[in-house]
């Protein structure tokens, strides 16, 4: 079946020549990004779905959406996408967040010389034949304190800019380190001190339940008297309201906006005062940043349709497509060990371990925890995959742990699973061999080489003398061909363990006279 992507929004011709070099289908009908309907109705044909702003990805599109495996959002913000629904789906949610950096930064710099000199009043006023000079004073830049909320890309581009105007650049973002402030040549600040300075105040941080109005009737009361605000991220950054209080009070000087709270903002109250600059969402658009977005996201949707990597994901790490090659054979090897233990395990899973060992840890393990957790729940639940399987692993109070070990080892890499139940804990580990074939090479801490295959049963045993003829002999007796035989015990008349392939299924009356034989603990067949 070809891979197909549909377009919902408007796009570079250049990326849909992209999908086309990539050998992928794509088509091209930015009509459906207006009519959620026709799109519902037309979803479930797709393995990918690119999109601008337009476009909303929500649960009733996500339900209808049974082939899809990525929605790509050519631009930074995902605010018109579910993720977390996309994430219980097990679908991919990309973005661009580099593409519009330095178009959103330049914009950014305009709305502030616009606000700072009243550009738009004093054009409007110069053409309808007035000579206004002495009514638009305006302010300058220079010397004045520039605070920064959100330094990630936009931020340090905007940082770079507002220095060339020789102002001083404060910042306040948890994640900026000292050191890579010191490199962009500016001040980090907490929050209280960045209102408290700033002369002219930018928002550039994703919208989240903790940053929504983040600039607030109390935290506005907060910046000095005088203060400029511009805002080219998130309409809901700012409560409108209170800002609309605090221009007529006189408190902040004047605003300009590229954002609103409600988008297409048609009628809003800032729109009738004099201090206040607007437009219509125009952050990214540049002829640059349009056709870089829209190349970006088609590559990225591209490499992972075909190849698996994993960029500039939302809701998953990344996996690099030199990187994906060689990650695969140990993202195979965690879903294969984590589903022998979910076909082993019969009680409630309350915990999931993963540990990581020699090559293996380094290597993406959170994409092999991922793989891990998908693994174990996928017996009892056939949709969860790799990125759906952590959300639903909390959703149903399971623990995942994840850790890495150094030191010698008989093996070059090792991943170990443990799932702990209320009747105990199974554990095995495998390998990854110079074949890049996966192997299990311990069981319930008994050490045992096996390569898994389609069909096999899993035996835990006391180690008696006759296991083996007997076991084989109903496995003949039953027609069941077997493919190998692996074995392995912990010490003589100890805990064994017997790992077989087989070419036919085995039947459950076979399996329960296995299980009934002298010594055997646990006895299951199983499918990988």
């Amino acid at each position: 079946m070809p891979i197909r992507v549909l377009v919902s929004d408007a796009l570079s011709p250049t990326a849909l020549e992209l999908f086309r070099s990539r050998e992928i289908e794509s088509d091209y009908r930015p009509e459906l990004g207006k009519e959620p309907s026709a799109l519902a109705a037309a979803i479930g044909a797709y393995d990918g779905l690119a999109i601008r702003s337009t476009t909303q990805v929500d649960k009733t599109l996500l339900a209808r959406a049974e082939r899809l495996k990525v929605v790509g959002r050519a631009g930074v913000g995902v605010d018109n996408v579910d993720v977390a629904a996309a994430t219980a789906r097990g679908v991919i949610v990309m973005n661009t967040p580099f593409g519009n950096s330095i178009t959103t930064a330049e914009h950014t710099m305009a709305l502030m010389l616009s606000l700072a000199r009243q550009i738009p009043a004093a054009d409007a006023s110069t053409r309808a034949g007035k000579w206004e000079k002495s009514k638009f004073m305006g302010v300058e830049l220079a010397g004045k304190t520039l605070g920064i909320i959100g330094c990630g890309n936009v931020g340090a581009n905007v940082a770079t800019r507002a220095l060339g105007f020789s102002m001083r650049v404060i910042a306040y973002d948890p994640f900026l380190t000292e050191e890579r402030a010191i490199r962009l040549g500016v001040e980090p600040v907490d929050l209280e001190q960045l209102l408290a300075r700033a002369d002219f105040v930018t928002l550039h941080t994703p919208l989240t339940a903790k940053t929504r109005h983040l600039l607030n009737a109390q935290s506005l009361s907060r910046t000095k008297r005088g203060v400029r605000l511009v805002n080219c991220a998130r309409g809901g950054l700012l409560d409108e309201a209170a800002l609309v209080a605090a221009l007529d009070e006189g408190h902040v000087a004047g605003a300009a906006l590229d954002v609103f709270e409600t988008e297409p903002a048609r009628e809003n109250p800032l729109f009738s005062r004099p201090n206040v600059v607007c437009t219509p969402h125009l952050g990214a658009s540049t002829i640059e940043a349009q056709e870089k977005v829209a190349v970006q996201i088609a590559e990225q949707m591209s490499d992972f349709l075909t190849r698996g990597a994993i960029v500039n994901a939302v809701n998953f790490p990344s996996i690099g497509a030199e990187e994906a090659p060689r990650l695969a054979p140990f993202v195979d090897l965690s879903e294969k060990l984590g589903s022998f233990l979910g076909q082993a395990t019969e009680a409630p899973i309350e915990r999931i371990s993963v540990v990581y060992e020699g090559a293996a840890t380094q290597r993406n393990i959170a994409a092999m925890t991922a793989a891990a957790i998908a693994g174990v729940l996928r017996p009892a639940l056939a949709e969860v995959n790799l990125v759906s399987a952590l959300a639903i692993a909390k959703e149903r109070g399971i623990a995942i742990d994840e850790a890495t070990r150094s030191g010698e080892s008989d093996y070059d890499s090792l991943v170990a699973v443990s799932v702990i139940t209320r009747a105990g804990e199974r554990r095995i580990a495998g390998s990854v061999f110079h074949d890049e074939r996966p192997r299990i090479v311990a069981v319930e801490g008994v050490r045992v080489e096996a390569e898994f295959a389609e069909r096999m049963i899993f035996v835990s045993t006391a180690d008696r003398p006759g296991f083996i003829g007997r076991f084989a002999g109903l496995l003949g007796a039953a027609g069941v061909n077997i493919a190998t035989c692996a074995l392995g015990r912990d010490r003589p008349g100890g805990s064994a363990v017997a790992l077989v392939a087989i070419d036919e299924p085995a039947p459950r009356e076979t399996m329960r006279e296995i299980a009934a034989l002298p010594g055997v603990r646990f006895a299951t067949t199983m499918r990988f």
